[in-house]
């Protein structure tokens, strides 16, 4: 498939590769029904990334504390660590974002792809401290240029009141999630975690409030994540099953919210998407089914990592197993001429 200046029909493709839901988190799997969520998102953001991004600042890191061990789970680090990749193989300056807890795993997925060690930060812990840290990387001139800000697979705050205002939604917000819930990073589980959570989504509030041109993606799946805030809390309530439905989706909006079945698609769908509208398709060559598996299988040994729903160290992503996980990528880069179709005569 040759490269074109006009992605949009290739980025409907690949949006629609996105979004499936095997492992039945329930955003995608109410679309057939409910309508999709932020549709045309993917599109619009790979052509901004792709026109005008200079450095990108890219966030993830979902810890989970009560996985055997405790560590960041596998979706988020892979699907960072590959967009960083694809956007420095354009020419677009990277910073990887994360938290302590996160710090190792975040690493071990980057450094796999070439990512420099200097490119991978570690915030605070405090909200203070963190905003204090993200106002210091506004105003250093090594990340002073940044144009944008992607968060991945990273858990934000829950509503509140306020959101709402006073309305009769507000009143029925606060008949329905406890207080203890109010403004807290929840698991999919509903379990409050912010414990181990440091309030990276100060990154895209001070970004946006201090420097109005950057521009914001959140990439998620299932509610509860940085970009989620775009949609709606009823919107999502209703999605969602109960009794984490109400309590769990995250106020954090962005200008532009990926929904994809598995977190990592949606940021394997953003860097393929710019790397064919620069076309740049050669960035991508290597990240075949082998190099993902042992990317994969490092980041869970050495991170160390843990799938989210079994919350074993195990190279699993979200309950999927290796080859259901990585189809959606196949796919794309089956689109974008990179493996050849099954019958054909080039090698796979």
């Amino acid at each position: 498939m040759a490269a074109s200046s006009d992605p949009q029909p290739l980025l409907t493709q690949f949006e629609q590769a996105i979004r499936r839901d095997p492992a039945q988190r329930g955003l995608i799997g109410t679309e057939d029904t409910l309508g999709p969520l932020c549709p045309g998102h993917l599109a619009a953001a790979v052509d901004h990334l792709a026109r005008f991004a200079q450095q990108v600042w890219i966030i993830t890191g979902f810890y989970v504390p009560k996985g055997n061990p405790p560590a960041a789970e596998t979706d988020g680090p892979p699907g960072a660590a590959l967009l960083a990749a694809a956007l420095q193989g354009c020419g677009i300056e990277v910073r990887l974002l994360t938290d302590r807890w996160c710090i190792d795993a975040v690493r071990v997925a980057a450094m796999g792809y070439g990512i420099k060690a200097e490119h991978i930060l570690a915030s605070p812990d405090t909200d203070a401290e963190v905003t204090q840290w993200t106002c210091e990387l506004l105003t250093h001139p090594e990340t002073a240029v940044v144009t944008h800000v992607v968060a991945i697979e990273r858990v934000g705050p829950a509503c509140r009141p306020e959101e709402w205002g006073v309305s009769s939604l507000s009143e029925s917000f606060a008949a329905v999630v406890p207080e203890a819930d109010w403004n807290c990073c929840h698991n999919m589980r509903g379990e409050v975690i912010d414990a181990y959570t440091p309030p990276l989504h100060r990154v895209i509030e001070e970004a946006a409030a201090r420097r109005p041109g950057v521009r914001t993606i959140g990439i998620g799946d299932g509610g509860n994540e940085l970009g989620m805030g775009a949609i709606p809390w009823p919107e999502l309530r209703r999605r969602l099953a109960e009794p984490q439905a109400s309590r769990i989706p995250c106020r954090v909006g962005t200008d532009w919210t990926i929904i994809a079945g598995v977190s990592n698609w949606g940021a394997a769908a953003v860097a393929a998407g710019v790397c064919w509208q620069k076309q740049r398709l050669d960035v991508l060559q290597p990240w075949n089914r082998s190099f993902e598996e042992s990317q994969l299988q490092a980041l869970v040994t050495h991170g160390p990592a843990v799938d989210g729903v079994t919350r074993l160290q195990e190279a699993t992503v979200d309950g999927l197993p290796f080859l259901t996980y990585l189809q959606p990528w196949e796919t794309m880069r089956l689109w974008l001429g990179l493996d050849a179709a099954p019958g054909s005569q080039k090698s796979v």
